[in-house]
């Protein structure tokens, strides 16, 4: 469950499974993919100042649901260009093992290091209590 977030955007990539119902269930908003764009286009379709990114087929452990409240409840005067991590545990078949380093996850709509994609690990980044989780589906 994504409790802690205000606002729930999905950039859907025209996949064929229930991703648009279940998104619709719990209030998302559903943004259509499009190849030709950049990514901070989506940025720029988030309401809220912070975005937690995740990828299809990752959910969030209850530590880190509880980091994410108790960072969320932390005022926010003066943090620019801050950017928050998460580790990542990823079911490969029956096996669950943890990735090198945390990734960046939790970022300002206004981070300026977005290149595409987000950087894998940065030593400035703080990292938050709990883990991201990564299934592996066939």
């Amino acid at each position: 469950m994504l409790l802690p977030c205000v606002e729930i955007l999905i950039v859907h990539h025209d996949s064929a499974d229930g991703t648009r119902r279940i998104a619709r269930e719990y209030g998302a908003r559903i943004v259509t993919a499009d190849r030709n764009s950049t990514l901070n286009r989506y940025l720029d379709q988030a309401s809220h100042d912070w975005i937690l990114c995740m990828q299809p087929g990752e959910s969030i452990t209850e530590s880190l649901q509880a980091s994410l409240f108790e960072w969320r409840a932390l005022p926010r005067d003066g943090v620019v260009g801050v950017a928050f991590s998460v580790c990542v545990r990823q079911q490969t078949g029956e096996i669950w093992r943890e990735l090198p380093g945390p990734e960046i996850r939790l970022i300002p709509r206004n981070w300026n290091q977005w290149h595409e994609r987000l950087p894998a690990h940065n030593p400035t980044a703080v990292v938050l209590e709990g883990k991201l989780l990564r299934f592996d589906f066939p």
